[in-house]
């Protein structure tokens, strides 16, 4: 049996911690069979045998920039059927001047609401705020997040600009507050997937800390996108 191979490639802002982060999913991705190769730049999207090759592309890269041979590299992919997936900046925030990157994923980060401002004091923890990940139909019956019921973050909640191509599946809410710019509660996404070409996309978008990545319904959300989104027998 050939063995499928995923390709993580890790880097950019070390707030998130890349290395780290990606390390807690190797065992996964080894233990359902993949053959795992990892890099530490994206230069491997411009490989086009490489690229051709590879089944999953786990991708943890936040803010940063790409090329134009890199990304078109890890379209084209993308577009035969190579799976993309990825978890808060690492996917969502990565590459802020690639139009074309933005068009791929279909959604961008924005900001992150922080605490009201008496009570900042100048750490991240200023922006964790408690917050909820409430599944959709189309969420409550896809593999990725099917039997999960809504659950509560304390962390980073992630205002994300998108289109309409994605398939949601749970959003979260910022409600608005006196000291906040916006008048009324906005949603966002939270988790979605997206079809492009043959391939697919899946972004979690909770995610900032290992703490966060260790929780059991945002690491099963996680692993099971890994699996959605490697190439299929009909993209292959």
């Amino acid at each position: 049996m050939t063995r499928k191979k995923a390709l993580v490639v890790r880097g950019g802002w070390e707030g998130h911690q890349p290395v780290r982060a990606t390390e807690l999913f190797l065992p996964f991705l080894r233990s359902n069979g993949y053959a795992v190769r990892i890099e530490e730049s994206t230069d491997v999207y411009a490989d086009a045998a490489e690229m051709a090759a590879t089944d999953l592309v786990v991708q943890c890269v936040t803010m940063s920039q790409i090329g134009a041979e890199q990304l078109a590299g890890l379209s084209a992919a993308v577009v035969s059927g190579t799976g993309f997936t990825g978890w808060h900046g690492g996917i969502a925030d990565s590459f802020r001047a690639s139009s074309d990157y933005l068009h791929l994923v279909g959604g961008q980060f924005a900001t992150h609401p922080g605490k009201e401002p008496c009570e900042r004091v100048g750490g991240q923890e200023d922006n964790y705020l408690p917050h909820g990940i409430n599944f959709t139909e189309l969420g409550r019956e896809h593999p990725v997040t099917a039997g999960i019921e809504d659950f509560e973050l304390n962390t980073e909640q992630y205002w994300v600009l998108h289109d309409d191509l994605i398939d949601v599946l749970a959003t979260t809410t910022h409600p608005a507050k006196p000291w906040q710019p916006w008048h009324r509660p906005v949603t966002s996404p939270a988790i979605w997937t997206r079809r492009w070409g043959a391939g697919r996309v899946v972004v979690t978008t909770p995610g900032h800390s290992l703490d966060v990545l260790e929780n059991p319904n945002v690491r099963t959300v996680i692993e099971r996108g890994m699996l959605w989104a490697t190439r299929t027998a009909s993209a292959s």
